[in-house]
């Protein structure tokens, strides 16, 4: 057995946790004659501490690209640096380690959740895999994060179908901080959980966030609880990100048409206060044959002949300090030329 090779550093950014370039993963379809443009070029950085929000609607990639960044399936091209190092370089024993560092929570919380085992022996299944401390420091690590978790003692003796949807997400939580990792990718994971559970499970979220340091990849469809719990947000749409900012910009000057169009669908509590709804024509296209130019423009009520023809250059809009990254031809000087006037 050969000793694993150093990880190369990747990034000076020494405040950067998780970052991506070019991150590309293609599946080949059944037949083998062509492939599916699953995620397609992104480039995120998540900074210590911060949590990132990825946002858009099924089948834009989000869950794959979460995927990726774990490392839980290949990329077809692209980098993938974490904590400073390359993490598309290390063998399989060295990723294994690595994973000591970064956990995932999953949409579902029953189907995550091994129903033979009681939830003792899964909240302390990565303590064993890892070998950390003795057998009774081990099992006295799975009460402090039952009661971390808000579970009682007895939880441990108990099977995962003996609990509901917010208390599994609660022990799939507690697994998955048990080594105390640097970040965690939450997949979806109160999208099936009703909305008063939602909004406790946030608030855990939140205050283990604090508690413990960590940083959050959070992928949802719902803008809403995108804007609860994120410092930046990213947009996808069909493979890539179309909008990356600050949650404070994002949601007070959206800059794709395809963001205002999320936004102006999330529910206004006050019926004083409606907002203009932007309703998108046609379903999202299929990745095995993305459009030409514009991947939106099929759907774009503001767009013309050039986002047809054209890939919208990924522009930094945003003042100093502040980036605010949007793929579209509408802040292109360059293009915004060419738009018939009206």
């Amino acid at each position: 057995m050969t000793a694993a090779a150093p990880e190369a550093a990747l990034t000076s950014d020494s405040d950067a946790l998780l970052s991506t370039e070019a991150l590309t993963k293609h599946f080949p379809t059944k037949d083998g004659a062509g492939v599916i443009h699953a995620v397609n070029g992104v480039s995120l950085t998540l900074r210590r501490g911060e949590t990132v929000g990825v946002v858009g609607e099924s089948g834009c990639g989000k869950s794959t690209f979460a995927r990726l960044c774990l490392r839980l399936i290949e990329p077809t091209s692209g980098t993938l640096a974490f904590d400073g190092g390359d993490l598309r370089a290390l063998s399989p024993a060295a990723l294994r380690a690595r994973r000591r560092d970064m956990q995932i929570v999953f949409q579902d919380p029953f189907a995550s959740l091994d129903p033979r085992m009681r939830v003792g022996a899964i909240i302390r299944e990565p303590l064993d895999i890892h070998g950390v401390g003795t057998r009774a420091d081990r099992e006295r690590e799975v009460q402090a994060l039952l009661a971390r978790v808000g579970l009682p003692p007895d939880a441990a003796q108990r099977f995962p179908h003996e609990f509901s949807g917010g208390q599994r997400q609660r022990i799939g939580i507690a697994r998955a901080i048990a080594l105390r990792p640097k970040l965690l990718v939450l997949d979806e994971p109160v999208s099936a959980l009703d909305v008063s559970i939602q909004a406790q499970i946030l608030n855990l979220l939140a205050a283990l966030k604090r508690e413990l340091g960590l940083s959050y990849l959070f992928i949802s469809h719902d803008l809403a609880v995108i804007r609860h719990i994120s410092d930046h947000v990213a947009v996808m749409y069909l493979g890539q990100v179309v909008e990356f900012t600050d949650v404070e910009t994002l949601y007070a000057r959206p800059a794709h048409p395809y963001t205002e169009a999320l936004i102006s669908a999330i529910p206004q509590p006050d019926p004083s206060r409606r907002r203009q709804r932007i309703v998108l024509k046609g379903d999202l296209p299929s990745p095995e044959s993305p459009p030409p130019g514009c991947p939106f423009h099929t759907r774009c009520p503001k767009a013309w002949d050039s986002c047809r023809t054209v890939v919208p250059a990924d522009l930094d809009i945003g003042e100093p300090g502040r980036p605010h990254r949007v793929r579209c031809h509408l802040h292109d000087p360059a293009l915004a030329a060419t738009r018939p006037a009206g």
